[in-house]
């Protein structure tokens, strides 16, 4: 166990104990079979939170009998009830398209899974151009909306599907500016390093959101168009039940019905994600004493993971326990605040009424986008100001800069991973040459103190 966690990655590790074509064949596998889990296991949980939510917003109980007194399996019982449903394909429908439009909308809600870190270092794709990619995948769900509603062979179907086609992609455009304004703090689209930067000094003085006032209202404007781009309440114009009865999937049935909403459930969970990482520190907990701890850990555990040996030149097998208990925390960390970003999702759509078709396209082009460009413009104008008006890089004089943190964590965990070669390095050291050495130092002096011809000195 401990040469797999000592690869630097999983594909790595079967490479080189089984073959490398196979090795990294059978790690694609594996990191899509964890990542499909875990994309089939959020909506179930939400599903469940949701009617919970709603439920005590609407003064009642919610699921009460399936899976004990809180109705804990009542996602996977409804599941369970789609799977036996009858599959249904309208005889004007393109059978095709009607059958694939499903498929399109999880793939491309599943693999925006794939670039999400989890944890420091814990993701499926480490991309440097990790953000731009998981926009871009994420934005190709609205392909199987529109091909749901063109193919279902119904006017009502189309009239939801080019609704919901003209609302996701007219919000993905300030989705991406606000997204872009952190990024002009950090200066790197990698999310891993952009979550490692916002380790906290003191208390949540790290975190993006609290860096200037433009990150701090871009946050807002962030979430508020990612849930409009999840099509969630009051944004949910799109389904109209009083003209449309169920917009783009009016047509669908059983379980292809269900998989527009396990896409948009693990939408939620993603672009929840996503802003955490942005703004709230990722798997950070925003305690400096916590933060920075944690942070050495981690680097120590990466620095142990990249030691190479100098005679075959492969990585040695040196597991480091306590990075990957870090790594374990901070996913805790990271998918809490996910999840409560969720919550606040599942929260505004039982609380605020649903907006006109007009007054949701208004909304983003009239008011969003602008807002947007603003905070850009903004963001990147603020730290020539700061530096202007200040003479620093920071506004309060505590506040450490980012780049400077980063390299006294590192060098911190720098140094304890050289203390600990050095350790290692002489508990591997011959033991004979220890017995040997330690008689000559006692006898020198002995002998350099006798008198000439004496028994000493043969």
């Amino acid at each position: 166990m401990s040469a797999l966690f000592a690869a630097n990655s999983l594909g790595e590790f079967l490479a080189n104990n089984v073959s490398e074509r196979w090795g990294l064949a059978l790690a694609a596998f594996i990191h899509a079979f964890i990542l499909i889990n875990v994309f089939a296991l959020a909506p179930l949980i939400f599903i469940w939170l949701e009617r919970k939510v709603s439920g005590r917003i609407q003064d009642r109980l919610g699921p009460t009998r399936v899976g004990g007194r809180f109705g804990w399996l009542q996602g996977l019982a409804d599941g369970g009830k789609l799977i036996q449903k009858e599959d249904l394909v309208p005889a004007a429908a393109d059978s095709m398209l009607f059958r694939m439009a499903p498929y399109i909308a999880c793939i491309a809600a599943f693999g925006t899974f794939m670039l999400l870190p989890f944890s420091g270092g814990w993701v499926a794709v480490a991309s440097d151009i990790g953000l731009f990619l998981l926009v871009a995948i994420l934005s190709l769900e609205v392909l199987g909306i529109i091909l749901a509603g063109y193919s279902s062979g119904s006017k009502w179907s189309l009239f939801g599907g080019m609704r919901e086609a003209a609302q996701m992609v007219s919000y993905e455009i300030p989705l991406a500016i606000t997204a872009l304004v952190p990024i002009v703090t950090v200066g790197s689209l990698n999310l891993v390093e952009i979550a490692e930067m916002q380790t906290s000094t003191v208390f949540l003085d790290g975190w993006l959101m609290f860096n200037n006032p433009f990150t701090f209202i871009a946050f807002f404007v962030y979430f508020t168009v990612a849930t409009a781009g999840c099509k969630r309440a009051p944004f949910d114009l799109a389904e109209a039940e009083s003209e449309l009865v169920g917009g783009f999937h009016t047509e669908y049935s059983g379980m292809r019905w269900s998989f527009f909403f396990m896409a948009e459930y693990a939408a939620m969970f993603v672009v929840s994600g996503l802003a955490s990482i942005l703004f709230l520190g990722g798997w950070n907990t925003g305690f400096g004493f916590i933060d920075q701890a944690l942070a050495v850990t981690r680097y120590r555990g990466a620095l142990e993971l990249a030691a190479i040996d100098p005679e075959t030149g492969l990585y040695l097998t040196n597991f480091y326990l306590p990075s990957f208990l870090a790594n374990l925390f901070g996913m805790v960390v990271f998918v809490s605040k996910a999840s409560l970003l969720v919550f606040v999702q599942i929260w505004i759509r039982w609380t605020l009424p649903r907006l006109r078709i007009d007054q949701v396209m208004m909304t983003c082009l009239k008011y969003l986008i602008p807002i947007s460009c603003v905070l850009f413009l903004g963001a990147t104008l603020w730290p020539i100001g700061v530096l202007h008006f200040a003479e620093r890089s920071t506004v309060m004089p505590f506040f450490e800069p980012i780049q400077n943190k980063i390299e006294r964590l590192k060098g911190v965990a720098q140094k304890s991973h050289d203390d600990a070669e050095e350790e290692r390095a002489e508990q591997d050291s011959p033991v004979s040459d220890v017995k040997d050495e330690r008689p000559a130092v006692e006898l020198a002096p002995a002998v350099a103190s006798a008198p000439l011809g004496s028994e000493g000195s043969k």
